[in-house]
Protein backbone atom coordinates (compact mmCIF):
# COMPACT_ATOMS: atom_id res chain seq x y z
CA UNK A 1 0.00 0.00 0.00
CA UNK A 2 1.51 3.69 -0.65
CA UNK A 3 1.47 5.88 2.34
CA UNK A 4 -0.44 8.64 2.14
CA UNK A 5 1.68 11.43 3.00
CA UNK A 6 1.67 15.14 1.75
CA UNK A 7 4.67 15.67 -0.40
CA UNK A 8 5.38 18.95 2.14
CA UNK A 9 5.42 16.62 5.12
CA UNK A 10 8.80 16.22 6.66
CA UNK A 11 9.40 12.82 8.14
CA UNK A 12 12.64 11.86 9.39
CA UNK A 13 13.83 8.44 8.14
CA UNK A 14 14.34 7.11 11.60
CA UNK A 15 10.63 7.20 12.22
CA UNK A 16 8.45 3.52 11.63
CA UNK A 17 4.89 4.90 10.00
CA UNK A 18 2.35 1.96 9.19
CA UNK A 19 1.76 1.45 5.47
CA UNK A 20 -2.18 2.83 6.41
CA UNK A 21 -1.68 6.22 7.82
CA UNK A 22 -2.59 9.63 6.38
CA UNK A 23 -0.25 12.30 6.58
CA UNK A 24 -1.41 16.12 6.13
CA UNK A 25 0.34 18.98 5.11
CA UNK A 26 3.40 20.44 6.57
CA UNK A 27 3.17 17.43 9.56
CA UNK A 28 6.56 17.32 11.09
CA UNK A 29 7.37 13.89 12.23
CA UNK A 30 10.64 12.72 14.39
CA UNK A 31 13.19 10.41 14.89
CA UNK A 32 11.94 6.69 16.74
CA UNK A 33 7.91 8.10 16.18
CA UNK A 34 6.00 4.75 15.18
CA UNK A 35 2.66 5.29 14.49
CA UNK A 36 0.15 2.56 14.02
CA UNK A 37 -2.46 1.24 11.17
CA UNK A 38 -5.42 4.05 9.61
CA UNK A 39 -4.17 6.46 11.70
CA UNK A 40 -4.92 10.12 10.40
CA UNK A 41 -2.49 12.97 11.21
CA UNK A 42 -3.82 16.38 10.04
CA UNK A 43 -1.83 19.16 8.82
CA UNK A 44 0.57 21.01 11.00
CA UNK A 45 1.10 18.71 13.15
CA UNK A 46 4.21 18.10 15.01
CA UNK A 47 5.06 14.25 16.75
CA UNK A 48 8.71 14.10 17.99
CA UNK A 49 10.98 11.29 19.12
CA UNK A 50 10.25 7.86 21.37
CA UNK A 51 6.21 8.90 20.87
CA UNK A 52 4.07 5.75 20.31
CA UNK A 53 0.55 5.99 18.29
CA UNK A 54 -1.89 3.03 18.01
CA UNK A 55 -4.34 1.99 15.29
CA UNK A 56 -7.14 4.36 13.80
CA UNK A 57 -6.67 7.53 15.88
CA UNK A 58 -7.26 10.47 14.32
CA UNK A 59 -4.82 13.91 15.50
CA UNK A 60 -6.40 17.27 13.78
CA UNK A 61 -4.22 19.96 12.89
CA UNK A 62 -1.72 21.68 15.05
CA UNK A 63 -1.74 18.71 17.34
CA UNK A 64 1.84 18.72 19.13
CA UNK A 65 2.74 14.85 20.48
CA UNK A 66 5.96 14.42 22.45
CA UNK A 67 7.75 17.57 22.90
CA UNK A 68 9.89 18.58 25.86
CA UNK A 69 8.34 18.44 29.71
CA UNK A 70 8.00 21.72 31.05
CA UNK A 71 9.95 20.91 34.00
CA UNK A 72 13.01 21.90 35.77
CA UNK A 73 14.12 17.95 36.33
CA UNK A 74 13.92 17.42 33.05
CA UNK A 75 17.88 16.58 31.95
CA UNK A 76 17.47 15.31 28.21
CA UNK A 77 16.68 11.38 28.81
CA UNK A 78 14.58 9.47 27.24
CA UNK A 79 11.05 10.01 28.11
CA UNK A 80 8.25 9.48 25.51
CA UNK A 81 4.58 9.30 24.94
CA UNK A 82 2.54 5.92 24.30
CA UNK A 83 -1.19 6.39 22.83
CA UNK A 84 -3.21 3.61 22.25
CA UNK A 85 -6.18 3.13 19.58
CA UNK A 86 -9.62 5.30 18.30
CA UNK A 87 -8.54 8.13 19.98
CA UNK A 88 -10.03 11.25 18.79
CA UNK A 89 -7.27 14.34 19.52
CA UNK A 90 -8.69 18.13 18.34
CA UNK A 91 -6.75 20.79 17.06
CA UNK A 92 -3.74 22.35 19.08
CA UNK A 93 -4.35 19.59 21.72
CA UNK A 94 -0.22 19.15 23.37
CA UNK A 95 0.62 16.15 25.39
CA UNK A 96 4.28 16.46 26.35
CA UNK A 97 6.80 13.45 26.99
CA UNK A 98 7.63 12.11 30.55
CA UNK A 99 10.46 13.29 32.56
CA UNK A 100 12.34 10.18 33.50
CA UNK A 101 14.49 7.92 31.02
CA UNK A 102 12.35 5.00 30.39
CA UNK A 103 9.06 6.57 31.56
CA UNK A 104 6.03 7.32 29.81
CA UNK A 105 3.37 9.93 29.02
CA UNK A 106 0.47 7.43 28.58
CA UNK A 107 -3.10 7.68 27.03
CA UNK A 108 -5.27 5.15 26.85
CA UNK A 109 -8.04 4.16 23.85
CA UNK A 110 -11.14 5.59 22.72
CA UNK A 111 -10.70 9.30 24.49
CA UNK A 112 -11.96 12.48 23.20
CA UNK A 113 -9.44 15.37 23.88
CA UNK A 114 -10.70 18.53 22.46
CA UNK A 115 -9.18 21.87 21.11
CA UNK A 116 -6.42 23.12 23.12
CA UNK A 117 -6.22 20.10 25.62
CA UNK A 118 -3.01 19.71 27.47
CA UNK A 119 -1.45 16.94 28.76
CA UNK A 120 1.71 17.61 30.81
CA UNK A 121 4.27 14.59 31.37
CA UNK A 122 3.64 11.32 33.59
CA UNK A 123 0.36 12.17 33.05
CA UNK A 124 -1.60 8.35 32.38
CA UNK A 125 -5.21 8.84 31.25
CA UNK A 126 -7.19 5.56 30.71
CA UNK A 127 -10.09 4.88 28.71
CA UNK A 128 -12.99 6.56 27.02
CA UNK A 129 -12.42 9.77 28.78
CA UNK A 130 -14.28 13.37 27.78
CA UNK A 131 -11.76 16.48 28.20
CA UNK A 132 -13.63 19.73 26.50
CA UNK A 133 -11.66 22.50 25.28
CA UNK A 134 -9.20 23.91 27.23
CA UNK A 135 -8.66 21.27 30.20
CA UNK A 136 -4.84 21.79 31.48
CA UNK A 137 -3.49 18.77 33.24
CA UNK A 138 -0.47 19.32 35.71
CA UNK A 139 2.75 16.79 35.54
CA UNK A 140 1.52 13.25 37.09
CA UNK A 141 -2.37 14.07 36.66
CA UNK A 142 -3.82 10.34 36.64
CA UNK A 143 -7.48 10.49 35.00
CA UNK A 144 -9.24 6.72 35.43
CA UNK A 145 -11.48 5.48 32.49
CA UNK A 146 -15.21 6.74 31.83
CA UNK A 147 -14.22 10.29 33.47
CA UNK A 148 -15.83 13.52 31.83
CA UNK A 149 -13.90 16.58 32.36
CA UNK A 150 -15.57 19.77 31.25
CA UNK A 151 -13.89 22.80 29.92
CA UNK A 152 -11.38 25.57 31.03
CA UNK A 153 -10.19 24.33 33.83
CA UNK A 154 -6.90 23.16 35.43
CA UNK A 155 -5.73 20.50 37.10
CA UNK A 156 -3.15 20.29 39.40
CA UNK A 157 -0.01 17.92 39.41
CA UNK A 158 -0.40 14.27 41.12
CA UNK A 159 -4.46 14.72 41.20
CA UNK A 160 -5.98 11.71 40.42
CA UNK A 161 -9.34 11.60 38.76
CA UNK A 162 -11.18 8.53 39.59
CA UNK A 163 -13.30 6.74 37.01
CA UNK A 164 -17.09 7.96 36.18
CA UNK A 165 -16.42 11.24 37.48
CA UNK A 166 -17.86 14.17 36.04
CA UNK A 167 -15.51 17.50 36.44
CA UNK A 168 -18.07 20.91 35.93
CA UNK A 169 -16.44 23.55 33.76
CA UNK A 170 -14.00 26.31 35.25
CA UNK A 171 -13.61 24.43 38.04
CA UNK A 172 -9.72 24.75 39.94
CA UNK A 173 -9.01 20.88 40.73
CA UNK A 174 -6.24 20.27 43.35
CA UNK A 175 -7.42 17.50 44.94
CA UNK A 176 -8.43 14.07 44.36
CA UNK A 177 -11.96 13.73 43.00
CA UNK A 178 -13.53 10.51 44.16
CA UNK A 179 -15.36 7.75 41.37
CA UNK A 180 -18.50 8.43 40.46
CA UNK A 181 -19.41 11.72 41.90
CA UNK A 182 -19.80 15.02 40.76
CA UNK A 183 -18.02 17.93 41.28
CA UNK A 184 -17.78 21.72 40.31
CA UNK A 185 -17.25 25.27 41.35
CA UNK A 186 -14.09 26.99 42.62
CA UNK A 187 -13.39 26.15 44.97
CA UNK A 188 -14.36 22.64 44.05
CA UNK A 189 -16.84 20.58 45.68
CA UNK A 190 -18.50 17.50 45.49
CA UNK A 191 -22.01 17.89 44.87
CA UNK A 192 -23.91 14.71 44.02
CA UNK A 193 -23.91 11.46 42.40
CA UNK A 194 -22.77 10.99 38.24
CA UNK A 195 -26.18 9.53 37.44
CA UNK A 196 -26.36 10.38 34.15
CA UNK A 197 -22.53 9.68 33.45
CA UNK A 198 -23.36 5.85 34.98
CA UNK A 199 -26.43 5.73 33.04
CA UNK A 200 -24.55 7.14 30.04
CA UNK A 201 -21.95 3.43 30.33
CA UNK A 202 -24.51 1.12 30.53
CA UNK A 203 -24.97 1.06 34.74
CA UNK A 204 -29.02 1.56 34.41
CA UNK A 205 -30.31 -1.97 33.61
CA UNK A 206 -32.71 -3.92 36.41
CA UNK A 207 -30.02 -6.29 37.70
CA UNK A 208 -27.92 -3.04 38.23
CA UNK A 209 -30.55 -0.86 40.32
CA UNK A 210 -29.23 -2.00 43.51
CA UNK A 211 -25.72 -0.54 42.50
CA UNK A 212 -27.56 2.57 41.96
CA UNK A 213 -28.98 2.68 44.93
CA UNK A 214 -26.21 1.70 46.84
CA UNK A 215 -23.66 4.40 45.67
CA UNK A 216 -26.51 7.07 46.01
CA UNK A 217 -26.18 5.64 50.39
CA UNK A 218 -22.52 6.65 49.73
CA UNK A 219 -22.84 9.55 49.20
CA UNK A 220 -25.30 10.87 51.58
CA UNK A 221 -23.03 9.15 54.03
CA UNK A 222 -19.87 10.65 52.46
CA UNK A 223 -21.33 13.94 52.08
CA UNK A 224 -24.42 14.59 54.04
CA UNK A 225 -23.75 12.69 57.27
CA UNK A 226 -21.66 13.72 60.00
CA UNK A 227 -19.76 10.57 60.09
CA UNK A 228 -15.62 10.61 59.54
CA UNK A 229 -14.38 8.94 56.37
CA UNK A 230 -13.50 5.78 58.10
CA UNK A 231 -16.67 5.28 60.14
CA UNK A 232 -18.92 6.00 57.09
CA UNK A 233 -16.17 3.66 54.69
CA UNK A 234 -17.56 0.77 57.81
CA UNK A 235 -20.96 1.84 56.57
CA UNK A 236 -20.31 1.58 52.75
CA UNK A 237 -18.79 -1.29 52.42
CA UNK A 238 -21.34 -3.87 53.22
CA UNK A 239 -24.13 -2.38 50.81
CA UNK A 240 -23.16 -4.00 47.93
CA UNK A 241 -19.85 -6.27 46.40
CA UNK A 242 -20.30 -4.27 43.05
CA UNK A 243 -16.15 -3.82 41.76
CA UNK A 244 -17.54 0.16 41.53
CA UNK A 245 -18.54 0.36 45.16
CA UNK A 246 -15.16 -1.79 45.77
CA UNK A 247 -13.19 0.49 43.86
CA UNK A 248 -15.00 3.50 45.41
CA UNK A 249 -14.03 2.62 48.68
CA UNK A 250 -10.54 1.89 47.81
CA UNK A 251 -9.43 4.75 46.11
CA UNK A 252 -11.32 7.22 49.16
CA UNK A 253 -8.78 5.15 51.42
CA UNK A 254 -5.60 5.08 48.67
CA UNK A 255 -6.34 8.90 48.93
CA UNK A 256 -5.45 9.29 52.58
CA UNK A 257 -1.90 7.74 51.60
CA UNK A 258 1.57 9.84 51.66
CA UNK A 259 2.23 11.63 48.47
CA UNK A 260 -1.71 12.02 47.53
CA UNK A 261 -3.16 15.43 47.45
CA UNK A 262 -5.94 14.30 49.81
CA UNK A 263 -9.92 14.26 48.87
CA UNK A 264 -11.61 16.85 47.36
CA UNK A 265 -14.52 17.83 49.91
CA UNK A 266 -18.37 18.23 50.09
CA UNK A 267 -20.01 20.37 52.37
CA UNK A 268 -17.36 19.01 54.76
CA UNK A 269 -13.97 17.68 54.59
CA UNK A 270 -13.61 13.76 55.01
CA UNK A 271 -11.43 12.82 57.57
CA UNK A 272 -10.08 9.61 58.84
CA UNK A 273 -10.46 10.35 62.28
Amino acid sequence: MTLLIHPTAVIHPGADLHDSVEIGAYVVIGDQVQVGPHTKVGHHAVIEGWTEIGADNHLFPGVIIGTEPQDYKYQGTGGGVKIGDRNQIREYVTIHRATGYQERTYVGSDNLLMANVHIGHNCYLGDQIVMANAVALSGHVHVESQANISGVLGVHQFVHIGQLAMIGGMSRIIRDVPPCMLVAGNPARVRALNQVGLRRYGIQTLQEGDLIASLKQAFRLLYRSELNLKDALAEIEPLSPHPLLRHLCQFLQDAQIQGRRGLTPGHRTLTMS
